[in-house]
């Protein structure tokens, strides 16, 4: 018998998140939207005239950030009132009327950008001397340094027009992927047929039935060989529309057109990839471990998931989830602590699943009120490390605001996941380093081992299959079914070794992959996490020195690229350390699951 979930209003008051915190009542939102649509019209009180003077420029500027934090308020708060329960068709329509109201104040700011790369060289040197614009210095840098892969507004605007034909191969890959692909049927542990889908994949995938993991793989696989030319096809016009793009705008290459709008140097991506192959033989020591822990005489690539320890039944209420990831924290210091106690206990937090409410977990907010949390707490491990990843996300965006003006308070998505995925090396840290149970250390050792599996080296494989495939069209060569899997194969052979037997279903897992169609992003996963653990062994090993480098680098927001900002906090990502200390962790880590799994 199923369990009824419970409704919004059965769910405790104290269990919830205060969103009357960014608006006191629906009509005090009412009431900004009336205000914020009068503010879109004032954009002509400044279009065609930033050059006449620095005062009307600066008012310009601050009329665009007072729009844009209305715009935060409305759309934030009507959302989040949405995921409370998505089948209030007040919040349904309130998230709507924000949406386009979001349109029109995009269209509204659209001609300050070119507008100031159209301003003369020798005038705007002249604004510059007023003192208010003083505060503008970064934002106004980062705009201009890009002047030379700008172009014309007939040109631009042409480039507008047909980005939405640049976005038609991910479009037709999500279609084709999400809606109109059926993977077919297998038999599960009980011989009870079931249809395979993207979202239990996964689960079959870790099945401790070897024969429900071989039909997982191979019925997956096959339906995406049925169309195996088209989703080479669509790949192959992603690919030659980001070259295109590249060129058009002057960059050298794709790669380099992809980075520059985080100023991230090429150097940081290619040492990446030689960093990790360098530390290849320490991973394929982990896959030979799966292998003689399995006992398997042939490792297959249906095999890499299933978990190496079974999984501890182990029952954590939220209240101990909380004093859990306290106390993994502590290294933080008493300044983060006592943020950490306020979110808990001060509105930031909706804790429970209740009817019609937004599945997974996320942290949000607005500048002008503090950051936000949903859970969907469920008394797991996982729910536990949910806790501490999301409240990472949150403590990195109250630094941030409290520091730094509206402009600057966003941070890049280039440094988004460090803080919390800190948080969650850091209370793995403390539950390994004080368990007594063999069992539950050997757990938690395979699980965050997992962990640099999937991030590091999966994600870093991936950016030289992107970085590869890229090349190839430079060099006027047609990404064709054969020659991706060919490369996609190679890559496999390279990072997994000799240990695994590459079944020919894994040469195309790259028709399946849709950040193929986001060119030169999931890098970021992999430089995110090591940066992550490279602070927490400067934390762990320095103590309150490093403590301190690490807050400022979250009270930083995107003050300055975010190359910058780590490396002002001690992480220089465009050295290879900071990956080689990540992956050194995960060698020490992978030596004591050896241990502990061979006495």
């Amino acid at each position: 018998m199923s369990e009824i979930l419970r409704s919004r209003e059965e769910i405790p008051q104290e269990d919830k998140w205060n969103l009357e915190d960014i608006f006191a009542t629906d009509e005090a939102w009412e009431e900004r939207y009336k205000e914020t649509e009068k503010l879109i019209g004032l954009s002509g009180k400044y279009q065609g005239k930033l050059a006449e003077s620095a005062d009307l420029f600066v008012e310009c500027l601050e009329w665009a950030d007072h729009l844009g934090l209305n715009m935060e308020d409305l759309f934030t708060y009507a959302r989040m009132r949405r995921d409370e329960d998505n089948r209030i068709s007040r919040y349904q329509s309130m998230t709507d009327r924000a949406s386009m109201l979001s349109v029109q104040a995009g269209s509204a700011l659209s001609f300050i950008v070119p507008e100031i790369l159209s301003i003369p060289e020798d005038r705007f040197k002249e604004m510059q001397k007023n003192p208010k614009m003083d505060i503008y210095d970064h934002y106004l840098e980062n705009i201009l340094r890009q002047k030379e892969h700008v172009l014309s507004l007939a040109e631009e605007k042409l480039l507008a027009e047909a980005s939405e034909l640049a976005a038609a191969p991910s479009t037709i890959f999500s279609m084709a992927n999400d809606a109109d692909l059926k993977l077919g049927h297998i038999r599960n542990e009980d011989g009870h047929e079931v249809e395979l889908t993207k979202g239990n994949f996964i689960k079959y995938m870790e099945s401790k039935e070897r024969r429900v993991r071989q039909d997982a793989f191979t019925t997956l696989y096959a339906a995406y060989r049925k169309q195996i030319n088209s989703w080479a096809a669509m790949l192959n016009a992603s690919v030659k529309g980001d070259v295109f793009f590249a060129r058009v705008r002057k960059y050298n290459s794709a790669i380099e057109g992809a980075l520059d709008d985080d100023k991230v140097p090429i150097a940081v991506y290619d040492s990446l990839i030689q960093t990790v192959h360098d530390f290849l033989p320490q991973f394929q020591r982990y896959i030979r471990l799966r292998k003689e822990v399995l006992g398997v005489e042939e490792l297959h690539m249906y095999d890499i998931y299933v978990p190496l320890v079974p999984e501890m039944n182990v029952h954590i209420p939220y209240e101990e989830a909380k004093t859990t990831v306290r106390k993994g924290l502590e290294p933080l210091g008493e300044e983060y602590l006592k943020v950490l106690d306020e979110g808990y206990q001060s509105g930031w937090i909706d804790i429970y699943e209740n009817a019609g409410k937004t599945s997974g977990a996320y942290s949000w907010g607005t500048y002008s009120s503090h950051p936000f949390v949903l859970l969907n707490h469920q008394n797991t491990f996982d729910s536990l490390f949910t806790l501490a990843h999301e409240m990472g996300h949150a403590l990195h965006s109250y630094f941030s605001n409290k520091n730094q003006i509206h402009l600057y308070a966003g941070y890049k998505i280039f440094v988004a996941e460090v803080a919390s995925t800190l948080n969650e090396s850091l209370v793995m840290r403390h539950l390994i380093h004080t368990t007594t149970d063999r069992q539950m250390k050997a757990y938690l050792l395979n699980h965050y081992l997992e962990q640099f599996r999937g991030t590091v080296f999966r994600q870093t494989m991936f950016a030289e299959f992107e970085r590869d495939i890229h090349a190839a069209v430079e060099r006027n060569e047609s990404l064709t079914a054969e020659y991706l899997s060919k490369i996609y194969r190679d890559l496999n052979l390279k990072y997994f070794g000799e240990n695994m037997v590459l079944d020919e279903e894994i040469n195309i897992e790259w028709a399946r992959i849709p950040h193929f169609y986001n060119a030169f992003y999931v890098y970021k996963y992999a430089t995110g996490f090591s940066a992550a653990t490279s602070f927490a062994h400067q934390i762990i090993e320095n103590g309150q020195p490093a403590v301190k480098k690490y807050l400022e680098f979250l009270g930083s927001g995107g003050s300055d690229y975010p190359i910058e900002l780590l490396r002002k906090a001690g992480v220089d990502m465009e050295k290879p350390e900071p990956v080689q200390q990540a992956l050194t962790v995960f060698t020490e880590l992978l030596d004591e699951l050896e241990d502990l799994l061979k006495k």
